[in-house]
């Protein structure tokens, strides 16, 4: 008896983002292993008596391992559970979806990948600026600002980040920005470039901090919160 895993992108954590697959899947689930940007009344839509179990990653904070994740999903599967892999924003990006899918492969399970809406889409909306505008920012790049032991990631490509014809997204920015800032400066990113700051996207407690390049680097420098972030720069994030 094998069951199936659902892996659902839950966006950036308003419930009415969510996708109308996602909550059918969420709505058939015995168990639903929950990022915690997942977790409050997205988790509404699961039935009453599904298994709900806690499963997120959160920077300085006590987090279960990766191989714990995607063993709790192999063993509920095996049991025949109609499994749901409730991830944050959208399943595929900076979400170590490869690993869970690949325990998944080895173990034999069946899956299917049900995308949800990125909090830079979500972000890029709530700040009422587009992500990309006709002969002026072609191009848009995500790149994560942590590796896995939490420092700036050493293989930027610091050269197309300081590409005035982009806009950028760093993911999981706040404690390596001003050193990122500071190597894109160096790379010939203007100090004035326009960057915008955008916390707790979609949900109530929403903030978002319009500034610079520079200016940001050195608000960070001083101060970081623990509320979730992604910061965007180029210049469409002066627009809104």
């Amino acid at each position: 008896m094998t069951g199936f895993v659902s892996f659902v992108g839950s966006g950036p954590g308003d419930p009415e983002l969510l996708t109308l697959k996602a909550v059918d899947r969420l709505q058939k689930a015995d168990a639903v292993l929950f990022d915690d940007l997942s977790a409050g009344a997205i988790l509404d839509h699961a039935p009453p008596g599904a298994d709900l179990v806690g499963v997120g990653k959160r920077a300085g904070r006590p987090s279960p391992k990766q191989d714990h994740v995607s063993r709790l999903l192999v063993d509920y599967a095996a049991t025949g559970a109609r499994v749901v892999r409730l991830k944050s924003g959208d399943p595929g990006i900076f979400g170590r979806l490869e690993e869970e899918i690949e325990a998944l492969r080895v173990a034999g399970i069946g899956f299917e990948i049900i995308p949800g809406v990125t909090s830079a889409c979500a972000a890029a909306a709530a700040a009422q600026m587009p992500l990309t505008r006709r002969l002026k920012a072609r191009k848009v790049q995500f790149v994560t600002g942590h590796d896995i032991a939490g420092a700036l990631p050493g293989d930027l490509d610091l050269r197309a980040l300081a590409d005035p014809g982009a806009t950028s997204v760093i993911f999981m920015p706040k404690r390596t920005f001003p050193a990122l800032a500071g190597k894109l400066m160096d790379a010939g990113l203007p100090p004035d470039t326009p960057a915008l700051l955008a916390e707790n996207v979609s949900r109530p407690d929403q903030r978002l901090t319009r500034s610079t390049v520079a200016a940001l680097s050195d608000m960070l420098r001083d101060e970081v919160t623990d509320a979730p972030g992604l910061i965007l720069f180029g210049e469409l994030a002066q627009d809104g």
